[in-house]
């Protein structure tokens, strides 16, 4: 049984790039992991991503590149207000400028510079660097 999908999602993208696979398949699929998927490759954590339907829930195909030395989904998904984004980052992330803080709000889900650009808040949903 499925509690967290998008902890399961990011797990499996984890494991495949430690094995050195060059592709991996999440399933299910969610609007939540697609706005993940879509951030990390426009950040240029991973390759192409499509969705695949499937009759049930669908499944997302995703092309890894090598980039992802750890991500992971943060519990419990804390509220952050928009001048406490660098307490977040020095306890998440290994140094500043590197890797992202996976931020959902009401503009979507953005990553950490984005949600200082914007001057908004939200919820930690992951990390990944």
């Amino acid at each position: 049984m499925l509690n967290d999908p998008l902890a399961d999602a990011l797990s499996l993208i984890r494991n495949a790039e430690q094995k050195g696979k060059g592709d991996c398949t999440i399933c299910p699929s969610s609007k939540l992991i697609g706005g993940v998927l879509s951030l990390l490759k426009e950040k240029g954590y991973i390759g192409s991503f499509e969705h695949v339907e499937d009759g049930k829930a669908g499944m997302f195909h995703v092309q890894l590149i090598g980039n992802i030395n750890d991500c992971c989904v943060i519990k419990p998904r804390y509220p952050i207000k928009r001048d406490e984004l660098e307490k977040w980052e020095a306890r998440y992330l290994p140094a500043r400028e590197f890797g992202l803080l996976i931020i959902t709000t009401t503009s979507g889900v953005i990553s950490n510079a984005d949600a200082k650009q914007l001057g908004v808040g939200g919820k930690l949903l992951a990390y990944v660097y």
